[in-house]
């Protein structure tokens, strides 16, 4: 029976002499679900990998933890004795001090300036651990820090800054100006303090807002500049996995207590990854949108073919087959066309997906969107979600259409003109 009723869902989809035109509205319907499914498969992939890439990105020179401390002079005077503790305490991998500023940057051989931030970070060597991995993104030089004379007096900047400055590794220096702790007797102002550091490196993370804004230094060069003395700005974190710091802030956070401000790479970038949730929330929403319009298409297709066959159905009943027969024959039409059109969307979707984030097909201008091309990340349980939601919907579309051919009567039915 069940062989019976699937031929006869195939007959009914397939075009014959003088009915052409439900065959064009079967392929418009699977045509429906695959654009759906299709475009569902491709945005939520580019919403993943704005996210993925942009976390990478940022987590490049933005560690898993961030341990900073309240006070008038926002700085962290007894931090060894912090970092002893950090050390010990289960799911830290690696930590390390760092100092954080502001500075005017200009080369020495011209006189543009411009605002920077400088980033003071032990200087890389044996023992060093590799807290972020923005030590890896060296594209000229290293993280030595080592200038001509020998001591640690170079500074690595991003490419795109250096590009502007016009400066290059080994040749040129530049000068950093901060406004020091002395106030001027006379004006009343803060006095600038200026500092020279040659330029042993630079660095490209592919990430706009470090590659064109920051400069690394030596952590004891930093703590001059910035009139830390012995202090820094806060500690740096790395734990096994980033999907474990939020817990691990939170165990760091209550051993520490007060005045100690914990904060993990998802609560230093919030605003940003909220967005994003939000935005892929809002666009998986308005494309299922898209999936209901083919759910009507389907209705649609399977009513026209309920009223064009209404003899045949009548013809049926009379000649024996119950009513559930003739539910699944329309439940059977109705899940070919969603499977069909749910197959066809994905691998569009996912061929789509794969040249749009392999090719680069959709540059991006870096100075507003942080990255350079659109990404894409299909992840394998939102195809399966896309997928299973798909043939629910395309199934839950022929309940309507097959109850009403269910319910015909034979002898109306035959009589139908």
């Amino acid at each position: 029976m069940i062989r019976l009723e699937l031929a006869i869902a195939w007959r009914y989809l397939r075009s014959r002499r003088g009915s052409k035109l439900l065959s064009l509205i079967s392929l418009i319907a699977i045509g429906g679900v695959a654009v759906a499914v299709s475009a569902l498969i491709v945005i939520i992939g580019v919403m993943n990998g704005l996210q993925n890439d942009l976390r990478e990105k940022i987590l490049i020179g933005s560690p898993d933890i961030r341990i900073l401390t309240y006070g008038p002079d926002m700085v962290m005077t007894d931090w060894q004795k912090a970092m002893d503790t950090v050390k010990r305490q289960p799911g830290v991998a690696a930590v390390e001090p760092f100092v954080h500023t502001q500075a005017v940057i200009r080369a020495t051989h011209h006189k543009y300036f411009e605002g920077a931030y400088v980033e003071g970070i032990p200087a890389a060597g044996r023992g060093v651990p590799d807290v972020t991995s923005i030590r890896q993104h060296a594209s000229a030089g290293d993280f030595t820090f080592l200038s001509s004379d020998g001591r640690r007096r170079g500074a690595v900047l991003g490419d795109k800054l250096a590009e502007r400055l016009n400066v290059l590794p080994g040749v040129d220096s530049i000068q950093l100006v901060t406004i020091s702790n002395e106030i001027d007797p006379v004006t009343g102002y803060p006095v600038p303090r200026q500092e020279v550091f040659e330029v042993t490196g630079l660095f490209e993370t592919g990430m706009y807002e470090y590659d064109d804004h920051y400069v690394y230094v030596a952590l004891p060069a930093a703590q001059e500049l910035a009139e830390l003395g012995k202090s820094v700005t806060g500690l740096e974190i790395r734990t096994p996995s980033r999907d474990v710091a939020r817990e691990v802030g939170l165990r760091l956070a209550d051993t520490l207590g007060l005045p100690y401000v914990v904060q993990d790479w998802q609560k230093q970038n919030s605003s940003l990854f909220n967005a994003l949730q939000l935005e892929k929330l809002g666009m998986s929403v308005i494309l299922l949108l898209i999936v209901l319009v083919a759910a009507f298409n389907i209705i649609s297709t399977l009513i026209m073919v309920v009223t064009d066959k209404t003899r045949e159905i009548g013809i049926l009943r009379a000649m024996g087959m119950p009513a559930r027969s003739i539910r699944r024959v329309f439940f059977a039409q109705g899940l070919v066309i969603g499977m069909v059109g749910t197959l066809s969307g994905l691998i569009i979707g996912l061929i789509a997906s794969e040249l749009i984030g392999q090719k680069k097909l959709i540059p991006l201008n870096p100075s507003v969107y942080f990255i350079d091309h659109l990404p894409v990340a299909t992840e394998p349980f939102d195809v399966t979600l896309i997928v299973v939601a798909s043939l629910v919907v395309a199934a839950l579309a022929t309940i309507y259409p097959a109850r009403q051919a269910a319910r015909l009567y034979p002898v109306e039915a035959i009589r139908h003109e």
